[in-house]
C-alpha cells in the first residue's frame, strides 16, 4: 500500500460508487496504465472488489483499512 493506493480509496470510498479504473485515474490525474496495475493489485488485497467485469467499488476490508481498523502490514500478510 501507498499514498496513491490510499488516494483510490478514498475516491471510492467518498463517492461510494462503483468505477472504471479509467475514471480513476482521470479524477486522481494518474496515467489508465498506472490504475490498472494499482486497482489490480488493490483488488488481489482485497480493499476493492471487482463488481462486474473491470467496474470496481471500495470493499469492507478497505473501508477497515482507511479507518485504521486493519493496517498495511496485515493487508500484505494476507495476500
Amino acid at each position: 500500500m501507498n499514498q496513491t493506493d490510499d488516494q483510490v480509496l478514498e475516491l471510492l470510498d467518498e463517492s461510494d460508487l462503483i468505477l472504471l479504473p479509467a475514471v480513476v485515474v482521470m479524477n486522481l490525474d494518474y496515467t489508465r496504465n498506472w490504475g490498472s496495475r494499482r486497482m489490480s493489485k488493490l483488488n488481489d488485497a482485497g480493499v476493492i472488489e471487482e463488481v462486474e467485469r473491470g467496474y470496481y467499488r471500495i470493499s469492507s476490508k478497505g473501508r477497515a483499512y482507511l479507518t485504521g481498523e486493519i493496517d498495511a502490514v496485515e493487508l500484505e500478510n494476507s495476500e
